[in-house]
């Protein structure tokens, strides 16, 4: 079997995250491909679960050494990568890596593995309900959710680029959805004992 990727890309807030635990939580031979990352730890993040936290000395270091298949600065400041050993450590476990990352990123990774990647785009409703999700989420600014927003409509110009495009106007609809493309692609037909469909 050859190594694939799984890509899940989407501007802040449309939902990725959650298709993505969904996903896992489903099926143990998909893996969650940490990033790496310069912003400080959120409350309950562990390092190495949910990020690899580093200094943006450390990060530029691993920029130098090619040690990234793609990194970016999503913020003034702050990087986001994601660690070749990192895809290699989930390959290793005989798992497909699911990222979880930028738009930027999602472009780079497909590019670098054009046959064996799959690439997600979820698509917000609209970018009114993306503002709204953001400032429930009570962890935004009135400016973090304005600069999120601006760069959602930016983002949204990019779905073209991606294999598959999935509107997310129900989270449980856009999960099946997510979830009935990704088994097209790894074959999870013929081995549904395997994976508990």
């Amino acid at each position: 079997m050859s190594n694939k990727i799984i890509i899940i890309t989407a501007p802040s807030g449309a939902g990725k995250t959650s298709i993505t635990h969904y996903l896992l939580n489903k099926y143990p031979l998909l893996s969650f491909s940490v990033s790496a990352a310069t912003r400080e730890a959120r409350a309950m993040e562990r390092e190495g679960v949910d990020y690899y936290f580093m200094s943006v000395e450390a990060f530029k270091e691993k920029i130098k050494e090619n040690a990234f298949i793609e990194w970016e600065m999503v913020y003034e400041g702050k990087y986001y990568g994601t660690l070749k050993s990192e895809i290699e450590r989930i390959w290793d476990e005989g798992k497909t890596p699911m990222l979880d990352i930028d738009i930027k990123g999602a472009i780079h990774v497909q590019q670098q593995f054009p046959d064996n990647s799959l690439s997600i785009f979820i698509e917000p409703p609209s970018v009114a309900e993306l503002k709204k999700r953001l400032e429930s989420r009570g962890t935004e600014t009135a400016e973090t959710v304005a600069t999120r927003i601006n760069k959602a409509g930016y983002e949204i110009s990019f779905k073209e680029h991606f294999n598959v495009c999935i509107v997310n106007d129900n989270l449980q609809n856009a999960c099946f959805e997510t979830e009935k493309v990704i088994g097209n692609f790894l074959d999870w037909t013929d081995t549904d004992d395997e994976y508990g469909i």
